[in-house]
């Protein structure tokens, strides 16, 4: 499909991970297949967590086990650790595995004990070793968290940042994704940052990841555009936020609603390559798993109509 923009679609991974009860392995299967057959090119399958802390993932292996395959389509599993990676190889050397998978360090010192039990140090001395098993096995995204601030200590360095993505390039992680973990980029920090890492790492391939904790989410995402990013994440229904039993940022952590993201760029005629109609249809579908309303406007309020008149 003609694309301007990569989305990729974050509902069954970072959206499911926020939700206290466990969604049947089967119909994870079926969303993470429809958001393939949609036409999303990225797609968070699954994470590799350890099921004490993220229940909602201890089926990891059995859902990639039943997941078609479609060409051309990236199945992203997320992994903290090198026993996550070393569970992803075992399930890629059966042949049902994740063909991308992502490392994940915080740019602060207090998220990273928070949310990864380890200091940032040795979550670097980490990534080196799943990097290491990882190489040439799948495509790796490289994500630091809460880039745009901290809710623990605040403002988050610049130049940290920057050192972070140097680190992932010198470890082969040609794929960057910056996370604004509960809400507190602005149009200028995001313009700022991007702009910098554009300026200093121009072999990097740059990731937009927004939650629209203070409804900031599409207008974050339009100045990363403006920007120059071209790859951005998203979630049907604005699900999503940190893991249910790590309690922190309080108010509504989700992400920025797949349905909104689309709707707004293609009446910019910024095209997603997706099918709205199927969209449309696959949004519902999420909105009856989870038994409640989302936060998506255009899910109750359907596309734009000039968007179909100038296609």
């Amino acid at each position: 499909m003609t694309r301007d923009v990569v989305l990729c679609e974050c509902f069954a991974r970072d959206g499911l991970q926020h939700e206290p009860d466990f969604i049947a392995t089967d119909v994870k299967t079926e969303l993470v297949d429809a958001f393939a057959a949609l036409g999303f090119e990225r797609v968070e399958a699954t994470s590799y967590s350890n099921p004490k802390v993220v229940p909602q993932f201890a089926d990891a292996s059995e859902m990639l086990a039943a997941l078609p395959r479609r060409d051309g389509v990236w199945y992203k599993a997320t992994c903290a650790n090198e026993r996550a990676v070393q569970r992803a190889l075992a399930d890629l050397e059966q042949g049902q595995g994740a063909n991308e998978i992502s490392l994940l360090v915080s740019a602060s010192e207090s998220h990273s004990e928070r949310n990864l039990k380890r200091s940032r140090a040795d979550q670097w001395d980490n990534i080196a070793g799943m990097a290491a098993l990882a190489s040439g096995q799948f495509r790796m995204i490289g994500t630091i968290s809460v880039a745009f601030g901290c809710p623990f200590e605040g403002a988050v360095s610049a130049d940290s940042v920057l050192r972070d993505a140097e680190r992932y390039a010198a470890l082969g992680v040609n794929i960057v994704t910056l996370g604004d973990t509960t809400g507190m980029a602005t149009p200028q920090s995001v313009r700022q940052l991007y702009g910098a890492l554009q300026r200093e790492f121009p072999q990097l391939t740059l990731v937009a990841h927004f939650h629209d904790t203070r409804a900031t989410g599409l207008v974050n995402y339009v100045a990363a555009l403006d920007a120059g990013v071209r790859w951005f994440d998203c979630a049907v229904g604005g699900v999503g936020g940190h893991p249910a039993k790590v309690k922190y940022g309080g108010g509504h952590t989700g992400n920025v609603a797949t349905e909104d993201l689309v709707n707004l760029f293609e009446s910019m005629g910024v095209r997603t390559g997706l099918d709205l109609d199927a969209l449309a249809v696959v949004s519902q579908r999420c909105r009856a798993v989870l038994g409640r309303d989302l936060h998506s406007r255009v899910a109750d309020s359907g596309f734009n109509p000039l968007i179909r008149a100038g296609a």
